[in-house]
């Protein structure tokens, strides 16, 4: 129970309250002055008050912490306080003087500051309260109550409902949400109202960062209460059902506020509009935006902003640009967003010119473009290869005075990258760097990547190196960019140590990355080691693809494994995937290695009756397989086959008749080959003259092989030493 003793004086009243609370902010006392009324201190509070504020002036703040804890500071708080209102130097140093002293005084001072209407310095105490380790939300509220309690059945109540407000905002600001909302639920509980205002700013900051079911939980807790609600909660809430994708929930919603007396405004008519647009309910935005109108409400700039937005998204295009110029008509100014979802789509299709008419557009209508805007119509140019346009947008965007962001950098870096032009892309990094701005995990994927592209693997390592160094974590792509250019450059040693560096980074390898790894041990021969990748990737339930299969298939066949490239065959048409034509042409390789063109020309037929098409490589695979085994009626078949299905024979299908004419010695029959093959209008190359010299040769006939010969050099083929 609190104990109140009364001291009446002229011309004001002194409350002293002795009060049992809480430990972490207990024995408080509090001296409550009437509202709008200076306190009028008994002469030995007078002359405390003089002695505090001269020792203020002077800044003697050790004598006056020694004078605060021989008195009692609650005696003389409120007349400090407001003779140091005007002055907030020595305000600060009273309130940091007292609290530093006297801790137990913070919830006094809080309502005291209150009072005064000096909420940012009773919002930095409530945060020293509310950040303090060890103490509950019970605990604070109990605090700051109990004055309240006594301050009840004085004049003052507002100051309590202020100090209530002011906590939950508190709470609020401070990004302690949970805690804000648990001491809302305290404050019900016990009876005490929180503003409307109060409650708007809590919803509002959980829907904001995503924690809906909380904020549906606050809102239902203080309706029941009977809080008034208005239209700023009615926007807040039908907010948090659009970010929870309950669209269908809205209509009984704001029937239901209807019925409290809360109807939409403009606002909540955008947020719907919008929400509708972001999931690509365009045509249901368009009938809220009438509906709008159809109340008197005017649509706006986000209105029009939202709707060009969504159907740009969703591939309305023209008719975005018809809503341009519907707002345009209405007396709506466009700004950068208006203009942005346009020039992006349009750089999305890569639509160069009709990008630079958006962009020019946009200019000449007074709109300054931003980093989004800038960073689509360089990124087109970049994609394009058009990287001269492409900086002169950067250039154009630095003298705006717009400042680049690692997001257009790594743009500019990306096409030097794709060109091959790696000092380029380099130069662009140590610009980067100079500006302050930071490299991410994304522009350091885009340079490994270029290095690796470009073979430059020493100085991917080193570029790896210095990524780790500067704390960006490597990502799955950086590690998989890496493995493959090792694969690439045939290191698998250092290919698997960043594979097996993955898998400890608990980074999990996907079907590429095991593709990657059984490809390059396929090209160098280690079937056995591609096997064991194969088994490491089922066993993860990382199940292989069409990819896979071919990659293996060609590995067997390219050592004339044909039976093993066959099993894996079966195990593919068995799994239900279909295979592709680069898995056929591969077996068909596989069976010509091996000598049996027969089996080869059985699998051709066998692949054609599955559906899958021959092409030129196909036919040419096993045209030349026939002429090796000197069966050239099986091979003039074939190109006229390949004629029927509107295939041209191209010079690799000449080359192949050709060499087989030259290497019989059948001269003659070469030569209306080459005839037929330069009246189709492909030239010989030094393939050809290389076979037909040797034909020559092997005839003896050296004048013929010499005429060649100089036709050669007359071509600017180089003969090389297979004559």
């Amino acid at each position: 129970m609190a104990t109140v003793a009364l001291k009446q004086h002229l011309p004001f009243r002194t409350l002293t309250l002795t009060l049992h609370i809480p430990s972490s902010f207990s024995s408080l006392s509090v001296s409550d002055p009437l509202p709008n009324q200076q306190p009028s201190p008994s002469l030995s509070h007078a002359f405390s008050v003089e002695k505090v504020l001269f020792r203020l002036k002077q800044g003697d703040l050790a004598s006056l912490r020694n004078h605060l804890l021989r008195s009692d500071p609650s005696s003389f708080l409120p007349q400090v306080l407001h003779r140091c209102r005007q002055d907030p130097i020595l305000l600060h140093r009273f309130i940091h003087s007292v609290t530093s002293a006297c801790p137990n005084l913070i919830p006094s001072m809080v309502h005291l500051l209150v009072r005064f209407r000096n909420l940012p310095e009773a919002q930095a105490l409530l945060l020293r309260m509310i950040r303090k380790s060890g103490v509950s939300r019970a605990e604070v509220i109990d605090s700051l109550l109990s004055p309240s309690s006594m301050m009840t059945r004085g004049d003052d109540c507002g100051s309590n409902v202020s100090v209530l407000d002011l906590l939950i905002r508190t709470y609020v600001q401070a990004r302690k949400l949970r805690e804000g909302s648990e001491a809302f639920r305290l404050l019900r509980n016990r009876g005490f109202c929180v503003s409307i205002n109060a409650c708007n700013a809590l919803l509002g900051a959980l829907v904001k960062v995503g924690w809906v079911d909380l904020a549906w939980s606050v809102y239902d807790d203080f309706v029941r209460s009977g809080t008034m609600v208005n239209v700023f909660t009615l926007n807040i809430m039908v907010n948090a059902l659009c970010k929870d994708g309950r669209m269908d929930s809205v209509k009984f919603f704001l029937s239901s506020m209807e019925e409290k007396g809360v109807f939409p405004d403009i606002v909540t008519y955008n947020t719907l509009i919008n929400a509708h647009c972001r999931q690509g309910l365009v045509l249901e935005a368009f009938e809220l935006m009438n509906s709008m109108i159809g109340k008197g409400l005017k649509p706006g700039l986000f209105t029009y902003n939202a709707l060009i937005n969504g159907l740009c998204k969703k591939g309305g295009y023209e008719r975005a640009k018809s809503v341009l110029d519907e707002m345009l008509g209405v007396g709506l100014s466009p700004d950068a967003a208006t203009f942005n979802p346009l020039l992006v789509e349009s750089c999305r299709k890569d639509d160069v010119c009709e990008a630079e008419k958006i962009f020019n557009e946009m200019r000449r209508g007074g709109v300054v473009p931003d980093l989004i805007s800038f960073s689509s119509i360089i990124g087109v140019f970049s994609r394009k290869g058009d990287l001269d346009r492409a900086l002169a947008y950067f250039e154009n965007m630095k003298g705006a005075g717009l400042v680049p962001d690692t997001v257009i950098y790594t743009i500019l870096i990306d096409g030097f990258c794709k060109k091959g032009n790696m000092s380029e892309a380099l130069n662009i990094r140590n610009e980067m760097v100079e500006q302050g701005c930071v490299m991410d995990v994304v522009t350091y994927n885009t340079l490994l990547n270029g290095l690796c592209r470009g073979k430059m693997l020493v100085d991917a390592d080193e570029l790896f190196k210095e990524m780790v160094e500067r704390g960006v974590f490597p990502d799955f792509y950086t590690l998989t960019t890496l493995i493959h250019g090792y694969c690439k450059d045939g290191n698998m040693n250092k290919a698997i140590s960043l594979f097996e560096n993955m898998t400890q980074r608990s980074l999990k390898p996907d079907v590429v990355t095991y593709n990657t790894l059984m490809d390059g041990f396929c090209k160098i021969g280690e079937m056995e080691k591609a096997k064991e990748l194969w088994c490491d990737m089922i066993n993860r339930e990382i199940f292989p693809n069409y990819i896979s299969f071919s990659i293996l298939i060609n590995g067997f066949c390219s050592l004339g494994l044909v039976s093993e490239a066959f099993r894996l065959w079966d195990e593919m048409t068995e799994k239900g995937i279909k295979p592709t034509l680069v898995t056929c042409n591969t077996i068909i390789k596989g069976y010509l290695r091996a000598g049996n063109v027969s089996k080869a020309n059985d699998f051709f037929n066998k692949m054609i009756c599955e559906g899958v098409s021959p092409d030129c490589i196909t036919y040419n695979t096993l045209i030349n397989g026939f002429v090796k085994e000197e069966k050239f009626d099986r091979a003039f078949v074939l190109i006229n086959n390949m004629e029927e299905q509107g295939l041209l024979p191209d010079l690799i299908t000449y080359n192949a008749i050709l060499s087989g004419y030259c290497r019989q010695g059948r001269m003659q029959e070469a030569e209306m080959v080459l005839r037929k093959m330069i009246d189709k209008g492909i030239n010989p190359d030094r393939s050809t003259y290389t076979s037909l010299i040797n034909g020559h040769v092997s005839k003896d006939n050296l004048k013929e092989a010499f005429r060649f010969h100089d036709e050669m050099l007359q071509r600017g083929f180089v003969p090389d030493d297979k004559f």
